[in-house]
């Protein structure tokens, strides 16, 4: 396609990450570089394994997964087994995977592949802890001039936190790469809590996958079941919010999302907020705008999106 989007997706595996990657695998219009994995919520050896697992799901054998940082830049590595189960990938009973990791570190792959690339023609889409980008920036600094936008989910404003009171799982894990990944002066856009906890795997949505009678539609409505239960029972809500696939479908269908171009910082010193996304959303600081940060969503067009392109599989 003419207009195809290179991408390159960086995922810690976690049943969002697969939907995620599922909805990139489905859909035509972007052309999948490379996935490269990075420990979050899991450690690296089950991530790297369960995007294996997803191309393998999606019929997709070919599609190259590489793997990343084992760790944070600077702290312990934080993991949420209590979200996504022991593997990472609880639900479905999927088989261990039969296609190769690549052998070239993942960090690598992303420095080298943005180097021979046409510059401006490759989006980078973090569905994880932002190590790996922030070891690719330090590596390699021309890149950033390369990299055509940064489309991630991570962070939160008028909805706080997911892990502590300030701070949203991916930004917690490694602040010190977001930190880096945000004054890059790499065009971001960035999908906080604020946007995807609008985003509810409600039990009728869940069904639609199910319904689809596909072994991807099946074992997908497996994954969300057992993922959103957590939600449900710390929020009370119908249903679990759908995080990283609003990443993908926003490079399909950008008007499914508004907000608006903000200051981001990312708090790196004090343990309290460690992490926060500091989101100067009124700008009432001089701060340059370093972030296009979605608020909104159509919800029911991002399901009605999910399921089609994951019947395609």
């Amino acid at each position: 396609m003419a207009d195809t989007q290179k991408i390159i997706i960086d995922t810690d595996p976690g049943q969002d990450d697969a939907v995620a990657i599922l909805l990139a695998l489905a859909s035509p219009e972007l052309d999948i570089l490379g996935i490269t994995a990075v420990a979050g919520n899991v450690p690296l050896k089950l991530t790297e394994k369960n995007a294996r697992k997803i191309c393998e799901l999606a019929g997709k054998p070919e599609t190259k997964v590489f793997a990343g940082a084992i760790r944070p830049l600077a702290r312990t590595l934080v993991t949420a087994e209590e979200v996504h189960g022991q593997t990472g990938l609880n639900g479905p009973v999927l088989p261990e995977p039969t296609m190769k990791l690549q052998e070239q570190y993942a960090v690598d792959f992303i420095v080298e592949t943005l180097m021979a690339e046409e510059p401006g023609t490759v989006t980078l889409c973090p569905l994880g802890p932002l190590t790996n980008i922030a070891l690719a920036l330090i590596r390699e600094p021309k890149i950033a001039k390369r990299i055509k936008k940064i489309v991630l989910m991570g962070g939160g404003f008028f909805e706080g936190g997911n892990v502590t009171p300030a701070a949203e799982f991916n930004i917690y894990v490694d602040p010190q790469a977001a930190d880096v990944v945000f004054r890059s002066g790499v065009p971001i856009v960035m999908m906080p809590l604020d946007v995807t906890h609008k985003a509810l795997t409600k039990a009728v949505r869940v069904k639609r996958f199910r319904d689809l009678g596909t072994r991807v539609g099946i074992a997908t409505a497996e994954m969300l079941e057992f993922f959103e239960r957590f939600d449900e029972q710390k929020y009370g809500s119908d249903g679990g919010p759908l995080h990283d696939p609003c990443v993908i479908a926003y490079l399909l269908k950008p008007e499914l999302f508004s907000g608006r171009d903000c200051n981001v910082t990312v708090e790196t010193a004090s343990e309290l907020t460690m992490g926060m996304t500091v989101i100067d959303w009124w700008s009432v600081t001089k701060r340059p705008k370093n972030a296009l940060v979605m608020r909104d969503i159509d919800h029911d067009g991002f399901f009605a999106l999910l399921v089609e392109r994951l019947g395609r599989l």
